[in-house]
């Protein structure tokens, strides 16, 4: 999958319930190039996501779950990934 292919179906999905490892609902939007998670204050930008998907498709064995991922948003990122089987 590409970076703009990853992005559309991220965009296709927005206000779907989603829900982290630990088990807690969210909903994200998508503005511009940024991911506003409903839980949080802040977004989450589209670098970081590429970053994260890239990090998995290197390293598909080793990158577990949220933690492993490193980066901002994790628990969000790990769970979006995971319901739209993209990791």
């Amino acid at each position: 999958m590409t970076h703009e292919q990853l992005w559309e179906k991220l965009v296709e999905h927005q206000g779907e319930p989603f829900f982290t490892v630990k088990g807690l609902p969210f909903q994200y939007r998508v503005k511009g190039g940024e991911l506003f998670v409903d839980r949080r204050g802040k977004s989450i930008t589209r670098a970081t996501i590429i970053k994260a998907y890239e990090r998995i498709q290197e390293n598909p064995g080793e990158i577990t779950g949220p933690k492993k991922l490193n980066a901002f948003g994790a628990p969000y990122i790990w769970a979006i990934f995971k319901q739209l089987k993209i990791c």
